[in-house]
């Protein structure tokens, strides 16, 4: 039987804005195998920017 972590890891989403500011999220890692790339939030710079996943 699968494991929870396994089809579904835990990702850090990293901002691209330099300020260090990260989402934690997990992510189906047979519909999405290369590394996620989301704009959200970031309040640091009070925009949206974009967030990479970083392991």
């Amino acid at each position: 039987m699968a494991q929870r972590t396994d089809l579904r890891p835990i990702v850090k989403l990293r901002s691209t804005a330099g300020t260090g500011f990260t989402y934690v999220t997990r992510k189906n890692r047979r519909t999405t195998p290369d590394r996620l790339v989301l704009r959200k939030y970031d309040p640091v710079v009070r925009r949206h920017v974009e967030f990479k996943e970083t392991r």
